[in-house]
C-alpha cells in the first residue's frame, strides 16, 4: 500500500497523458462498489467495512448505489509494464480518477453525468448472471458518449464455491459473457473509436472476486509462465485463450484438443490458469494442511504466523489476496488499455462540442491545453456539507480552473445572445474524494473537479469559460425518462416557502428529476420510476425541505397525438376578425418523432442539410423541410411547425407570434391538456389586416392556438400511454407465476430465453407504466420470491379508443386527467375553436 498527499495528486495533475478518467459501470449488484473499494486500499486509502463510496446512510441500508461518487488514486505501474502502455506517458506515476456509478436502472441519469466527465469504462459482469439490460444500457451510453470499455468478470469465487463447475464448464461461461459484451459494443460501434471490442489475450479482460479482493488478467500469468518458459510474454498472453492446448508429454503447443494417439489434451487457459486456482480452493477447503504447505511454496507465497491459523473462506481469501492481489492487476489494465485525457479529447471533441471544430475553444479541448480558453463542464451538483449548498462537479476540458469570474452559460445559451449566461466568481476549487474534499489552488485540463460558489447560477449543469465566442458542451441524453409523477403538498400552510426551495435543491440534486407547477397550482415531482421517486420524496422530506408532507398517488403523464391527416383545413378567426390562419394536422411518423426526441434532428441544425435530411430518410418535400418555423414544445419537443404559404404578404411579421401560440398549444393540448408529441402542423393560407397594429402578438396568438386545436380535433385524436420494458429473471419453476401477474396488468411477453448453463429464464415485457406500481412486490409473491424484474422506459403507445368516443378506455382516462386538472370532465366541442367561412 503506498500512502500518497494530496500535493502528489496535484503534481500529477499536470500530466495529463498521465491521467486516467473513468467510471465504473454495470447491472445492480453485480459488484462495483466492492470492487472500487479493492482499489481505493489498493492505493492506500482504508476502505474499513467496505462500501467507503456509499456516501448516503440509505445506500448502506439498501445496499444499493444511489449516487455517483468520485475519488483520485495515486497508482505507480511496475516498470516493466511500461512497454505496454501504447500511448505517450511521461513517467511512471499515474493519477487515477475514478467515478463508482449506481447500477440501478432508475439511477441511470446518474451513470450518463460520470460518464461523459470520463474517457474510459470499467464495466464490472456477474460470472453467474451474465450480461443483464442494465449491462448493455450503461454500455449503449458508454458508446454513445465515445467511452473505451474494459471488462471485469466479478464473482468468480461463487462459480466455484457455489456452482462447483469444472474447468471447462467455467471457461465456456467466461467465453460466453464476453462473447455476449462484444456483441452489445459492436452493434453501437462508433468509428471514430475504432475497434473496442474486448479479450482476454490482449488484457482488456480481468476476472476478479471482489469480496475475496483477488483478481488478475492473463498478463499476471504470461508474465509468471515467460520467466518460467523463457517465451515473450505478450505470446504467452495469446496461448492462455482460445483453443490452445499444451502437450505435456511433446512439451509442443498444439490447436488441437487431442495428441496423435487421440488422447484428450487440456486448454491452457484451464491447465495454466485455472488449474493453480482450483487446487488453492480445494486444498484449503478439505482443510489439507500439507497440500496447502506444498502450494504456498510452489507459488512462493508466505504467510505469518496469524495468517496460517485462519481457516475456511478467510485462509482461502489471506492465500489468494497473496496469489492474484485485484488491486494491482485492475489498476495495471486500466493504465495500459484506457486513454489518457490527451488521446481522448481528440476523438471525443466533435461529440462534445457544440461549436465549429476550428474555433479557440475547440482546439483547447483537442489538445487538452492548459494555457488554453478555459472549458469546464459540469455534469451533475453534489451536496455539500453545507445545508442547501452544492459544488458543481465536472470535468476541466481546456485551460486551467482558478478561482475568479467566468462566464457560466446554461444549457439554453445561445452565442451572441445573453439568455442563460452569468459571469460569476468561483469562490473555491475542491478534489473530490469519495466521502471527503481536499482544497486546491488551482486545476489544469484533463481533470475532474468540484467548484463552490456557483450553484445559486447553474440549475442541473453546464459549461463554464473565459472565452467570449465560447460555445456550449452539448447536452447530456440521458437513456430513461421522467414518467412517473406525483404531486406534494405541505401539510401546514405555512411551510410553502420551505418546499419551493427544497423543490429547488431536489432539482438541482438529481439531473433527471423534473420538478413543475401545474396550472391548478400543484407541485409535481417527475422520476424515472418507483424506487428513484421514492429517494427523491424522502430527500426532499428529510434534507431539502425538512418539513412534512402530503404525497398523491402516483400520476402517470400522457402524451397527446393524431392519428390521420385533417380532412380540410381548420380555420380560426382573431378577436377582431380582421385575421385569418388556415392549418392542417397531420402525424408525424414514429421514425421522425424518435429522431428529434433522440436529439438527431434539433432546431439548431443547419436548415439546408436538415431539408435533405428529412427528404431522404423520412419523404417530405425540400421546400417544406427549409420551411420549419420551430418544434415544440419547449422550442425542442416532437412537433413541427411548418409555413407551407405560398406568397402571403407579412409573414416574417407574425411569425413570433405563430410560433409561441404553437408552443402554448403543444404544451397544453386540446383533449386533457397534456403535451402533445407526433403531429405536424402546416400553416397552409393567411389572410391579414393591412395595418400592423390589427395583427399584433395579442390578436395572433390566442387565434394560433385556437387552430391548432381545430385542426388536433379533425385529425382524430389519440391518447399516448408510456410503456415500460420489464426484464425479469426468474428459474423456470416461477414463469407460469409471472405470466400470471403480467396478463392481469395488460403485459407483453416480447421474449423468453433460457440462460445457457442454468435453470435461470430471462423474460422481456413490454407494460403500461400506469399498471407497473406494486409489480415488484406482486411478482414476489406470485413466484415465492424468486423473480426479479428491472424495468425501464421503452416507449409511448397509443391507447386503443378515441377520447371523442364516449365510454372509450381512452376517454375515461381523459375524464379522471380533467378532473384531476380542475378543467370541466368533458372534451371541448370543435365549434369553440372552428370559425365559419
Amino acid at each position: 500500500m503506498v500512502k500518497f498527499s494530496v500535493e502528489e495528486i496535484r503534481g500529477l495533475m499536470e500530466r495529463p497523458t498521465n491521467i486516467r478518467n473513468l467510471s465504473v459501470i454495470a447491472h445492480v449488484d453485480h459488484g462495483k462498489t466492492t470492487l472500487t473499494d479493492t482499489l481505493i486500499s489498493k492505493a492506500g486509502i482504508s476502505a474499513h467495512g467496505g462500501r467507503y463510496m456509499d456516501t448516503r446512510p440509505d445506500e448502506k441500508d439498501r445496499g444499493i448505489t444511489i449516487k455517483s461518487t468520485a475519488i483520485s488514486l495515486y497508482f505507480k505501474l511496475p516498470d516493466e509494464d511500461l512497454k505496454a502502455v501504447k500511448q505517450k506517458t511521461d513517467g511512471s506515476e499515474f493519477l487515477i480518477n475514478l467515478i463508482d456509478s449506481p447500477g440501478h436502472v432508475d439511477f441511470s441519469s446518474e451513470v450518463t453525468a460520470a460518464l461523459r466527465v470520463t474517457d474510459g469504462a470499467l464495466v464490472v459482469v456477474d460470472t453467474i448472471d451474465g450480461v443483464c439490460v442494465q449491462t448493455e444500457t450503461v454500455l449503449r451510453q458508454a458508446l454513445s458518449e465515445r467511452i473505451r470499455p474494459v471488462v471485469v468478470i466479478n464473482k468468480v469465487d461463487r462459480a466455484l464455491l457455489e456452482l462447483k463447475i469444472s474447468k471447462e464448464e467455467l471457461y465456456q461461461s467466461f467465453s460466453r459473457t464476453i462473447e455476449n459484451v462484444n456483441v452489445t459494443i459492436s452493434t453501437y460501434n462508433d468509428p471514430a473509436l475504432g475497434d473496442v471490442q474486448v479479450s482476454p489475450e490482449q488484457g482488456t479482460v480481468a476476472f476478479a472476486s471482489a469480496i475475496q479482493g483477488w483478481g488478475f488478467t492473463l498478463r499476471q500469468f504470461a508474465d509468471r509462465y515467460a520467466k518460467k518458459f523463457g517465451v515473450d510474454k505478450d505470446k504467452m498472453m495469446k496461448r492462455l485463450w482460445g483453443d490452445n492446448f499444451f502437450n505435456t508429454s511433446t512439451k509442443k503447443w498444439t490447436t488441437q484438443s487431442t495428441d496423435a494417439d487421440g488422447k484428450p489434451l487440456q486448454r491452457s487457459f484451464n491447465m495454466f490458469v485455472l488449474d493453480p486456482i482450483f487446487r488453492i480452493f480445494s486444498a484449503v477447503l478439505d482443510s489439507n494442511k500439507e497440500g496447502i504447505g506444498s502450494i504456498l511454496e510452489k507459488l512462493e507465497i508466505t504467510l505469518t504466523q496469524t495468517q496460517r491459523a485462519a481457516e475456511g473462506k478467510d485462509l482461502l481469501k489471506t492465500i489468494m489476496q497473496k496469489f492474484v492481489p485485484a488491486g494491482d492487476a485492475l489498476l495495471d489494465m486500466v493504465v495500459i488499455h484506457l486513454p489518457s485525457p490527451t488521446t481522448a479529447q481528440r476523438y471525443r471533441v466533435e461529440s462534445l462540442y457544440e461549436g465549429p471544430m476550428d474555433d479557440e475553444s475547440a482546439i483547447g479541448i483537442r489538445d487538452c491545453d492548459p494555457t488554453g480558453p478555459l472549458v469546464v463542464y459540469v455534469s451533475k451538483m453534489v451536496p455539500t456539507s453545507d445545508k442547501g449548498r452544492f459544488y458543481a462537479f465536472g470535468r476541466v476540458f481546456s485551460g486551467t480552473v482558478r478561482s475568479g469570474v467566468v462566464r457560466i452559460q446554461g444549457p439554453r445559451y445561445v452565442p451572441g445572445r445573453n439568455n442563460d449566461l452569468f459571469v460569476k466568481s468561483i469562490q473555491r476549487i475542491v478534489l473530490m474524494m469519495g466521502r471527503t474534499i481536499e482544497p486546491l489552488e488551482d486545476c489544469p485540463a484533463g481533470n475532474i473537479v468540484g467548484l463552490a460558489g456557483i450553484d445559486r447560477f447553474l440549475l442541473k449543469s453546464g459549461t463554464l469559460t473565459t472565452s467570449e465566442t465560447a460555445h456550449n458542451m452539448r447536452v447530456m441524453k440521458f437513456s430513461v425518462a421522467p414518467v412517473v409523477q406525483v404531486a406534494v403538498e405541505v401539510k401546514n400552510p405555512a411551510d410553502l416557502p420551505k418546499l419551493v426551495e427544497g423543490l429547488k435543491r431536489l432539482s438541482m440534486a438529481d439531473s433527471l428529476v423534473q420538478v413543475s407547477t401545474s396550472e391548478s397550482g400543484e407541485h409535481l415531482i417527475s422520476a424515472a420510476g418507483e424506487l428513484h421517486l421514492e429517494i427523491c420524496i424522502k430527500d426532499l422530506a428529510d434534507d431539502y425541505a425538512g418539513i412534512p408532507l402530503k404525497i398523491s398517488q402516483p400520476i402517470v403523464p400522457y402524451r397527446e397525438s393524431v392519428e390521420v391527416e385533417s380532412p380540410v383545413a381548420a380555420l380560426a378567426k382573431s378577436a377582431n376578425k380582421h385575421n385569418r390562419l388556415y392549418v392542417k394536422a397531420t402525424p408525424l411518423g414514429q421514425a421522425l418523432t424518435k429522431a428529434i426526441e433522440d436529439g438527431d434532428v434539433t432546431a439548431h441544425d443547419d436548415f439546408k442539410s436538415r431539408a435533405r435530411f428529412l427528404a431522404d430518410e423520412h419523404g417530405w418535400d425540400v421546400n417544406d423541410g427549409r420551411k420549419i418555423w420551430a418544434f415544440g414544445p419547449d422550442t425542442s419537443g416532437p412537433n413541427v411547425l411548418v409555413n407551407a404559404t405560398q406568397g402571403v404578404a407579412y409573414m416574417s411579421e407574425i411569425k413570433d407570434s405563430c410560433v409561441a401560440g404553437f408552443q402554448w398549444a403543444t404544451k397544453e393540448g386540446v383533449c386533457a391538456g397534456e403535451p402533445m408529441r407526433g403531429v405536424r402542423f402546416n400553416i397552409l393560407d393567411v389572410m391579414l389586416h393591412g395595418d400592423a397594429i390589427h395583427r399584433g402578438g395579442s390578436q395572433v396568438i390566442p387565434t394560433m392556438r385556437r387552430v391548432v386545436y381545430a385542426a388536433s380535433l379533425l385529425a382524430q385524436p389519440v391518447l399516448q400511454e408510456p410503456i415500460f420494458l420489464v426484464e425479469i429473471q426468474c428459474p423456470d419453476t416461477a414463469i407460469g407465476g409471472v405470466y400470471g401477474c403480467l396478463s392481469a396488468r395488460r403485459g407483453q411477453v416480447v421474449s423468453e430465453e433460457p440462460r445457457v448453463g442454468t435453470p435461470m429464464y430471462t423474460i422481456k415485457a413490454y407494460v403500461p407504466v400506469s399498471e407497473s406500481f406494486g409489480l415488484n412486490a406482486a411478482l414476489r409473491e406470485a413466484t415465492s420470491g424468486k423473480a426479479f424484474p428491472q424495468s425501464t422506459f421503452d416507449h409511448w403507445a397509443a391507447i386503443s379508443g378515441s377520447p371523442l368516443d364516449k365510454g372509450s378506455k381512452a376517454e375515461d382516462i381523459v375524464t379522471k386527467i380533467r378532473t384531476r386538472k380542475g378543467l370541466s370532465p368533458g372534451i371541448p366541442a370543435l365549434e369553440n375553436y372552428l370559425d365559419k367561412l
